[in-house]
């Protein structure tokens, strides 16, 4: 297949560009600058310039794909969910008008996000309507009866491994850093479900090639892992007191959007409809091998 992949230079999309090509497919990947450009074309795949605001230039490389991996998202400004969630829905809905009728795939990100204190988010949970973010997962799955074989992958708090600079474990580590406290929320029992990249990128494969349509999938590999046992790491690798906070806003700013509730979440119905099977190290033992410290 030739697979169109958005984000196809970041933390997430560069693991799918080498997954897919690996695995024999041709890849198209957006790119929005000459130095991502550059990467991007370093490792085969051809390279489609533009940003996710050129609706237009979406709708353009869909049509040429036979498929199309949307990682993508803006993260330059956590403080305006709203905002970012807008552009991606208007994406999604670019990628629907060059796709509709064609029975061709569309997979996009979503987050598994909580659920329910204690509760584990399965594939079957609806997205929660109160982050701006889950009207994502409706309008792709509003595809589904437009002819595109549509799904959404949701990814879980923590995608790691090495190279990773922007996610919410080096958020925690850097805040480590300056704060010269390592801090959790609370009692710390608050749990983040995780997956190695390397393991979301064969899932992100795997749903080209086989996803049904409308079906909801899960990159998870850790179900939960609890913040009080994240901060113990970090405190240990950089040498600051672990210490609970009860002003969670206060001290973790943006990041207490996530650092606060309970996130735990299962993929065992992903693992059974498409036989993937997490590999990759989990989350603390990634963080006991020392790179997110150098």
């Amino acid at each position: 297949m030739r697979v169109f992949v958005t984000g196809a230079t970041g933390f997430v999309g560069s693991a799918v560009v080498r997954e897919l090509r690996e695995a024999g497919h041709e890849v198209l990947g957006l790119a929005r600058s000459d130095d991502k450009a550059a990467a991007l074309a370093a490792t085969g795949a051809e390279v489609r310039r533009g940003t996710l605001t050129d609706l237009d230039g979406l709708r353009a490389a869909a049509a040429e794909a036979d498929a199309v991996v949307h990682t993508a998202y803006v993260h330059d400004d956590f403080a305006d969910l709203t905002a970012a969630a807008a552009t991606d829905r208007a994406a999604i809905g670019a990628f629907g008008e060059a796709l509709e009728g064609s029975g061709k795939a569309l997979v996009i990100t979503a987050a598994t996000g909580p659920v329910a204190p204690g509760r584990l988010a399965t594939e079957e949970d609806a997205a929660d309507p109160a982050f701006p973010r889950s009207a994502s997962e409706t309008a792709a799955l509003a595809l589904a009866g437009r002819g595109v074989r549509a799904s959404v992958l949701r990814l879980p708090h923590s995608v790691h491994g090495e190279g990773d600079g922007h996610g919410f474990v080096p958020a925690l580590i850097r805040l480590a850093r300056s704060t010269g406290v390592s801090a959790y929320p609370g009692d710390g029992e608050g749990r983040w479900a995780a997956v190695h990249r390397f393991d979301a990128a064969r899932l992100y494969r795997l749903a080209v090639e086989a996803a049904p349509t409308g079906v909801r999938l899960h990159a998870v590999g850790d179900e939960g892992v609890p913040l009080k046992v994240l901060a113990e790491v970090i405190g240990k690798h950089l040498g600051v007191p672990v210490r609970s906070v009860s002003d969670v806003p206060g001290h973790f700013g943006w990041l207490a959007h996530f650092a606060g509730p309970d996130a735990p979440a299962s993929s065992v119905l992903t693992q059974k409809l498409l036989g993937w099977v997490p590999e990759g190290p989990g989350l603390v033992a990634d963080l006991e091998a020392g790179h997110y410290f150098r």
